[in-house]
């Protein structure tokens, strides 16, 4: 009962999208929403310095915080069979200029079949499972600040999925993403990994205030990863209905394959610890994380977030969020941690429908 007056409260606090979705037709069991959001902030600070010791202008601007819109639909097939699909765009809010066309990402895109009694399978373009059931109690920022796995890892497009109901608090996944040289001309639109299926799963448990997630991704080159597996642990507790706590760890084998003319390795490894809450009271919600990320071939990060939100209206909320995410050290003598020593910072405003 805590777990879900305390997740009704977040989600009310930072005026989630979802809970405001406009029932555009519901008859016969065929159901169709819209849903979506504006934002518009403005940002200043984080990296002075990229990664080629090259400066980068972070003087404070107006910038667009997450705008979307989107469509969920569904159909009862039968009492305890339902087809689903749900599409979602991206558009900047902030600027006519960089608004291209209007829309300038598909976010989400995909379909599916779901029963109460056999669990759900979805295909198509979809946030990573990995992050809805294990590290998702720490992705409470609007922008910055989630140092785990994030929604597109091994995943968005290409993806299929499976997840099973509810087990006395037990919900086990599997997804898996394609990689696919299929059409492309041999030697020319090719690789060296060729077609590759990236697989992730794992298992969580959610029973009155306890949440555990355990999973792990097979990080393929192909898809941003460095070849080896990556595994993560993450709970939350809910001490009262205004208080969780969050603790995680997750980590990845350093690489030893040999790449580029000087026969460098992929590296990659590291070992991350998190540690986080969430409090809220009334209208407001407040998030503050800590991470520490010790790398096998780079220094040590020390990364934190902190976040303060405020319900103006069931449509329209106010937030400020600050983030350091003390990069590691680029050689001996050059460490980021240093370059970048400016705090990102965003305020704003959003207005969900």
């Amino acid at each position: 009962m805590k777990k879900t007056l305390l997740a009704t409260a977040i989600a009310a606090a930072l005026g989630a999208s979802a809970a405001q979705a406009a029932t555009v037709y519901d008859q016969d069991g065929t159901r169709l929403d819209v849903y979506g959001r504006i934002g518009v902030g403005i940002a200043g600070g984080g990296p002075e310095y990229d990664s080629q010791e090259r400066e980068i202008n972070n003087d404070a601007d107006v910038v667009n915080v997450g705008s979307r819109l989107g469509l969920r639909m569904s159909h009862d097939v039968t009492s305890d069979l339902t087809a689903f699909g749900r599409l979602e765009w991206r558009f900047n809010g902030a600027s006519r200029e960089d608004a291209g066309n209007g829309f300038n990402e598909l976010r989400q895109s995909y379909l599916g079949l779901q029963s109460q009694q056999y669990g759900t399978f979805q295909a198509g373009n979809f946030d990573s499972f990995y992050l809805q059931f294990v590290s998702l109690p720490f992705d409470v920022y609007i922008d910055q600040g989630l140092q785990f796995v994030g929604n597109a890892k091994q995943s968005r497009g290409d993806s299929i999925g499976y997840y099973t109901p509810d087990l006395n608090g037990f919900t086990a996944f599997l997804q898996a993403k394609q990689y696919s040289e299929r059409g492309e001309l041999e030697g020319v639109g090719t690789t060296d990994e060729g077609s590759v299926t990236a697989a992730q799963g794992g298992v969580r448990y959610a029973q009155g205030p306890v949440t555990v997630g355990l999973g792990f991704v097979d990080d393929v080159v192909r898809g941003g990863g460095n070849g080896e597996m990556l595994y993560g642990l993450v709970g939350s507790y809910d001490f009262t209905d205004q208080f969780s706590a969050r603790l995680g760890y997750e980590g990845r084998d350093n690489s030893g394959d040999v790449v580029g003319p000087a026969n460098e390795t992929r590296g990659g490894g590291y070992d991350s610890v998190g540690i986080g809450g969430t409090f809220t009271t009334g209208p407001w919600a407040f998030n503050v994380d800590y991470y520490n990320i010790e790398r096998d071939d780079a220094e040590t990060s020390r990364s934190w977030a902190a976040g303060g939100y405020y319900k103006v209206s069931n449509n329209f909320d106010v937030f400020v969020e600050v983030a350091d995410a003390d990069a590691p050290r680029v050689d001996r003598d050059t460490s980021l941690g240093d370059l970048t020593d400016d705090v990102y910072w965003l305020t704003g405003a959003r207005y969900h429908f």
